[in-house]
């Protein structure tokens, strides 16, 4: 991903936390194309290993960037990005943070969830 759209807006906040996900227990979702909802940012959080990101043009097309990230770095993907993740080590351990606008429904709806 270009450095312009490795941020999030400093008015989105983290809303929802995956579970620290391997080659284990990862859902198999996250190994092939999908994308996150309009106004969602996913932060990809790599804790042990390395992941690679594949970026595409569009659902189906062709790779359009090849990201490695490595433990305690971090890749973001914007939204309605279409997507997949590669785990390149055995022992590879992430999670994914999604942040939305901080007044957005989305922000609403997941954190009334937590309550």
């Amino acid at each position: 991903m270009s450095n312009e759209n490795n941020e999030i807006p400093a008015d989105f906040v983290n809303y929802k936390t995956t579970f620290l996900m391997d080659k284990e227990n990862i859902p198999k979702l996250f190994l092939f194309e999908h994308n996150t909802k309009a106004g969602v940012y996913g932060k990809i959080c790599v804790a042990v290993g390395e992941v690679k990101f594949l970026g595409f043009k569009t659902r189906r097309g062709e790779i359009e960037q090849e990201v490695t990230i490595k433990a305690g770095d971090f890749a973001i993907s914007p939204p309605e990005y279409w997507h997949k993740v590669e785990l390149m080590t055995d022992d590879t351990a992430f999670n994914v943070e999604f942040y939305a606008q901080q007044d957005s429904e989305i922000v609403k709806q997941n954190l009334s969830e937590r309550n």
